[in-house]
């Protein structure tokens, strides 16, 4: 069942629907998987609507490996999945960390959360700066991703 998965683009939020066309399973899955696996926590706005964040997707691609590629029962998924978070853990601890610290990226000493690029560019030009930080930020935490579960 090797099917090649479309890239993540660099967005913040995905919706169900999104999600379930980037991991390539059916939204219904998707949310009997977020009842089995307790790293899924997507955010639910009004309507309970899910809005996934890059992380997750990542996390539900590898979910989607063990299951549907590596022949994994779900508990055996989730046994995988707990293994994987413990195995990240110790390694931490040992200083042995890929790419350690991309989820608070730095740019000249300023988290790339709290850039305030609009004080000294046009809006326009602010504004395409940040979605390139994003998109590299993403593309990093993508390559970790693969490097720690790859």
């Amino acid at each position: 069942m090797e099917k090649t998965l479309p890239s993540i683009p660099a967005k913040r939020y995905f919706t169900i629907g999104e999600v379930g066309d980037l991991c390539g399973v059916k939204p219904h899955v998707l949310r009997y998987w977020e009842q089995e696996f307790t790293q899924l926590r997507p955010m639910k706005r009004r309507g309970n609507r899910r809005y996934y964040q890059h992380h997750e997707v990542l996390m539900i691609r590898r979910i989607r490996d063990l299951l549907y590629d590596q022949g994994f029962t779900i508990s055996g998924a989730r046994n995988k999945l707990q293994e994987l978070v413990q195995d990240e853990r110790d390694r931490r601890k040992s200083g042995e960390v890929l790419l350690d610290g991309v989820e608070d990226l730095d740019i000249d000493g300023d988290e790339i959360d709290c850039l305030d690029v609009t004080a000294t560019q046009p809006p326009d030009r602010a504004h395409a700066s940040f979605q390139q930080l994003s998109h590299v930020r993403a593309e990093l935490l993508e390559i970790r991703n693969l490097l720690t579960y790859g």
